[in-house]
């Protein structure tokens, strides 16, 4: 037995010798630990210090986010704060561009917006997505509305005392931005319905050196160009499906509407198709687009009767112009190192819209120089608001053009600086002169208030205070060839991540048909060229 126990403690010292010998072969230094991901929420600046991908505010798959966009500048030639206008001033010259000025500027970056978004799996790969959308003045937070800001001016017969307005596709709803639910997966692409951009407004804030922002790009500020394809209230359809496929750098999509003016849509009919890629820093999109008896909302100025029969306006009462529209658009970017350049170009007609005898009835299908019973029908367009539907503006169709070039560089990590030049021009598509008549597929009527056609001076019609009775060459109508351009520059600092401190400025002018300041009686812009200054502070949460 003394024997078994020497012999099993000989063995024991054995393993010990050898296991001591293995271990001295073996790397010392142990393998460090994980670090551990630091907590986004353990202050305020930590928090800020983060991006929203990185620290969510989400809870079960629901996350809430959004934007809050402040700032200033002065303007040599300014439009005076509206605040139910997106935009809030107009930084790009306008009709109702008046005196220098230093104002408040909101969103000049972007739209101030709060938003609610999903993404939950249902099952492998297959996930539920959607997301709600509100957009607003970050000074009065009041609902961003194109539509709104028309009727704030519509009894100012005085363009100069007007407040900026425009048309929008934003119209002060809940879910103004968009608000959509559907199905994606990885393989198969995302199927989502409810109000969604269009392929075109998309290219906005991939395609442009600023991403669209309202201070400082021409396609950021005016949403009829590019994102609405000649009529801004197409940028988004209300009620809608649509499907994207992206796999390996390809990528391709619809959208349609369903529905149309009654459900709150920008036309009667409306699609678009979209193609696009990447490759080695390089992106590319063309985008096809139509809309059927698309609807643009203007102010009768002042007017109590309706400009082609006396019959009474309300206060309330909005102009409508109907056109049929085809678009196409190609944009493209490259990215090499800190270095990224833009550009694309958008052709877009305006042409007869297809249901006159369906909107002025059947009794307006006559030769000669018949006219309507009234100005026009009156619908209810984009959620609620009241348009005189006008004649056929486009008996010559409107042939509306943009180019676009840019570019961005990374100073440093949290430095970026954007310039940018954009041009738009349209032809000639008046068929107008004094006591003359308009004839498209039947439907004619008397046109005696319009001046006459482009020329180098203007014949008729009358003075109005800041505004000269000889137009400018070929600014006597709306419907005149002219052009407007605009050249901008911009630094975007980020101290921390979610934090955007940014400054510069954007020169635009224009003439020709652009300049026009009123369809009726010829008025010429009281001023052709703006240089806008403008600072401000993004917040990202």
């Amino acid at each position: 037995m003394r024997s078994l126990k020497l012999l099993l403690l000989a063995s024991a010292a054995g393993l010990l010798v050898v296991s001591a010998a293995a271990a001295a072969d073996l790397p010392t230094k142990k393998t460090p630990p994980v670090a551990e991901k630091p907590n986004c929420y353990a202050t305020f600046w930590s928090w800020l210090d983060s991006t929203a991908a990185d620290c969510p505010l989400s809870v079960a798959g629901i996350t809430v986010y959004g934007t809050i966009d402040v700032g200033g500048g002065y303007e040599t030639h300014a439009t005076k704060f509206n605040n139910s206008y997106s935009n809030g001033v107009s930084e790009l010259i306008n009709k109702n561009s008046g005196d220098a000025k230093w104002q408040w500027v909101p969103n000049g970056l972007s739209q101030s917006n709060i938003g609610v978004k999903i993404k939950e799996q249902v099952a492998p790969n297959w996930y539920i997505v959607g997301d709600a959308n509100f957009g607003f003045d970050p000074y009065s937070f009041d609902a961003a509305n194109g539509p709104q800001s028309l009727l704030d001016n519509n009894l100012q017969t005085n363009y100069l005392a007007q407040s900026a307005n425009g048309d929008s596709s934003r119209a002060g709803q809940w879910d103004n931005t968009r608000a959509y639910l559907g199905v994606s997966n990885p393989s198969y692409g995302t199927l989502t319905f409810g109000r969604q951009y269009t392929f075109s407004n998309d290219l906005s804030s991939t395609y442009d050196p600023f991403g669209g922002a309202y201070a400082f790009s021409l396609i950021g500020t005016s949403g009829t160009v590019e994102q609405g394809t000649g009529m801004t209230e197409t940028a988004r359809y209300n009620t809608s499906f649509k499907y994207v496929y992206n796999n390996n750098g390809f990528r391709a999509g619809a959208i349609a509407q369903v529905g149309g003016w009654e459900q709150g849509n920008g036309a009667k009919d409306a699609f678009q198709l979209d193609l696009g890629g990447d490759w080695n820093g390089f992106s590319i999109d063309a985008v096809y687009a139509y809309a059927e008896d698309a609807v643009k909302l203007s102010t009768f100025n002042g007017a109590t009767k309706g400009p082609l029969t006396n019959t009474a306006l309300g206060n309330d009462d909005l102009k409508a112009t109907l056109a049929n529209v085809n678009a196409g658009i190609i944009a493209a970017k490259y990215k090499w190192d800190k270095l990224t350049l833009f550009s694309g170009y958008e052709y877009a007609q305006l042409s007869t819209p297809s249901d006159l005898a369906g909107i002025f009835g059947p009794n307006w299908n006559k030769s000669g120089t018949s006219m309507p019973s009234g100005d026009g029908q009156a619908f209810t367009f984009n959620d609620g608001y009241i348009g005189i539907v006008q004649p056929n503006a486009y008996v010559k169709p409107d042939i509306q053009q943009v180019v676009w070039i840019g570019a961005k560089y990374a100073i440093l990590s949290n430095l970026d600086a954007a310039v940018g030049y954009y041009y738009e021009w349209q032809n000639n598509y008046t068929a107008v002169g004094p006591g003359g008549t308009l004839a498209d597929q039947g439907y004619t009527y008397l046109n005696t208030g319009n001046p006459a056609a482009c020329g180098p001076s203007m014949t008729t019609g009358a003075s109005q205070a800041g505004y000269s009775t000889t137009a400018v060459a070929n600014a006597n109508h709306s419907s005149c060839a002219g052009y407007q351009e605009a050249i901008s520059g911009m630094l975007d600092w980020r101290p921390v991540k979610r934090v955007d401190v940014y400054g510069g400025v954007m020169y635009s002018e224009f003439t020709g048909g652009f300049a026009n300041a009123s369809n009726s009686k010829g008025f010429a812009a009281a001023n052709t060229n703006n240089t806008a200054f403008t600072g401000g502070v993004r917040v990202a949460f």
